[in-house]
């Protein structure tokens, strides 16, 4: 291992949503690929201490790491990128850094000092980077500073990396990510965005070591020269990063360009040979052509934005799709519904699709076409996928128009319910966590027990598992009994059989409908996709309604 670790920033410039999340696990990737320790760190702009009480159509899904800890969904990329857990000390906000200096300074820990952004606040972003390096016993650590260049908010995280670079010289590279637009009446690709991106960069005393220009087609010669002229960028360090197919085809693209050597030669590492068969694979059954297609439908409260359909909200669910459908050979489409739509027009939207999933969600709005949407499901034989909030909907479903309870509901949609299926318990430290305003939640992973011979324990292919948590309501056991008489099969439940943790319906009255009350989507990953998700595209794609 070398004697110290070694550290790549990465920066945006132009716009947000532009990359840089794939760009770092990218490189990630690839530098484990040669057999260096790797880990990455993000650091948030928000003052908000973590990602869960985000709304999100502001800020994307909130990925829910191993330990509990929510998080930006590019974390999300890096666990599929690199296949291992993060965890908190990869998962840093502007609201964790000023609360720790502030709460030092009221217990006196500086001493009498006067407290101020630089050096103090720096500091501890820089002993909390350096930290997550030390945990996670990297030998490389790749940093990503949320947002752009620019921008008022991040100005202390890009301080803390020129203070890396000033004290650590060669054990520092910066690697800035930047847009190139082709305006359309124009026709050609424009430089100046990103000459004034670095600009910002160079007003901050950091020299960026590498560009990545990202644009919907790959660059001309003179593009790049005139990019190594304003940016003070050689032409063999700028990275070309064209819109691609998949985004996993973005190490391979990098790979291509020797960014990995490159990176390694500024840091002063040794180049072994990578491994990247797997990687490979995995590329190429994501290009080539589908000989089989099925078309989904995802139904949720957090799509609409405007006049715009948003998925970055159920991000993490998306990916795990991909991940089944990549490995299966299906050409997936997914069609977005709103919820509310479904409540206002009808269940038209839902005709001809080969699978339905009810996501997380939360809060009494759109409920009601969610419920619609699963009795859908349930009555035409169609496969059905619950999380989360899809368990407890599709719980309340059946007590509604199989059992006959019709005020049958959740206690977080109607407080006054007379039949609460499902209901907040008890604060118990041994089970949950307070979060917010006292509300208390399970978060983080926990063991399931799968009953033999169930849907669920076939498709783990055991009867032990773990999952991941997110959520405050909980299945009441006052009804168990009661459902299950009617045909309801509680098939996973918590090792002291005091949580309903998965539910389905028996194969004699439908082909595939099963629900978890976790989050199996935080899990998938591209070379590995989850199990629940493959049997369901499988279970779609064989009851789908043939195509003329």
């Amino acid at each position: 291992m070398p004697r110290r670790t070694k550290y790549i920033f990465v920066s945006g410039g132009v716009l947000s949503s532009l990359g840089k999340g794939i760009t770092t696990a990218s490189l990630g990737l690839l530098l484990q690929s040669k057999g260096y320790q790797v880990t990455i760190v993000k650091c948030e702009n928000y003052l908000n201490i973590d990602s869960g009480l985000i709304n999100p159509i502001e800020h994307g899904d909130a990925f829910l790491c191993e330990d509990g800890t929510e998080t930006d969904m590019d974390l999300g990329n890096y666990e599929r990128f690199l296949g291992k857990n993060l965890g908190a000390h990869n998962f840093i906000t502007m609201g964790q850094i000023y609360k720790a200096v502030i709460d030092r300074e009221r217990d006196n820990g500086y001493g009498g000092e006067d407290i101020e952004a630089i050096p103090h606040v720096t500091d501890e972003i820089i002993r909390r980077i350096k930290e997550a390096a030390t945990q996670d016993q990297a030998e490389i650590c790749l940093v990503e500073l949320g947002g752009t260049a620019g921008e008022y908010q991040n100005v202390l995280y890009y301080e803390a990396s020129r203070i890396m670079k000033l004290t650590g010289g060669d054990t520092v590279v910066h690697v800035h990510v930047s847009y190139l637009p082709t305006p359309s009446h124009i026709g050609e690709p424009k430089t100046k965005p990103t000459q004034l991106s670095v600009k910002q960069l160079n007003a901050m005393s950091i020299q960026p070591d590498f560009l990545v220009t990202r644009s919907e087609t790959p660059l001309d010669k003179r593009r790049l020269d005139r990019l190594a002229l304003f940016c003070n960028v050689r032409v063999n360090d700028i990275i070309l990063n064209p819109d691609q197919k998949s985004i996993y085809q973005v190490p391979l693209s990098f790979h291509e360009q020797a960014f990995d050597t490159k990176i390694l030669a500024k840091l002063g590492l040794p180049d072994p040979d990578s491994d990247l068969v797997a990687w490979t694979e995995l590329v190429r059954k994501a290009v080539v052509k589908k000989s089989r297609s099925l078309t989904i439908a995802i139904v949720g409260k957090y799509f609409g934005t405007g006049d715009y359909n948003l998925k970055d909200s159920y991000h993490a669910l998306f990916e795990a799709l991909d991940h089944a459908s990549i490995t299966l050979g299906i050409e997936l489409k997914i069609k977005g519904i709103n919820s509310a739509v479904i409540e206002k027009n009808g269940l038209q939207e839902l005709e001809g699709v080969g699978g339905i999933i009810v996501p997380i969600g939360w809060g009494a709005r759109g409920t009601d076409g969610k419920i619609m949407a699963i009795q859908y499901a349930r009555e035409h034989k169609i496969p059905y996928l619950g999380l989360c909030y899809g368990l407890q909907l599709a719980a309340v479903e059946f007590a509604r128009h199989v059992v006959g309870l019709q005020d049958a509901n959740s206690t977080e949609i109607d407080p006054k319910t007379k039949d609460p299926i499902i209901h907040d318990i008890p604060f118990d430290p041994k089970y949950q966590r307070i979060k917010g305003n006292g509300s208390s939640m399970r978060l983080g992973a926990y063991n399931c027990v799968l009953k033999p011979g169930t849907l669920a324990a076939k498709i783990y292919g055991t009867t032990k598992i773990s999952e991941r948590h997110r959520h405050r309501f909980e299945f009441n056991n006052d009804y168990r009994q009661t459902l299950i008489d009617k045909g309801f099969v509680i098939s996973g439940t918590s090792p002291d059989d005091f949580f309903v943790e998965m539910i389905e319906l028996p194969p004699s009255t439908h082909p595939f409908f099963l629900a978890t009350q976790a989050h199996p989507e935080y899990k998938s990953r591209p070379l590995s996709p989850h199990p629940i998700f493959l049997a369901f595209l499988n279970a779609a794609i064989q009851t789908a309604i043939p195509k003329t």
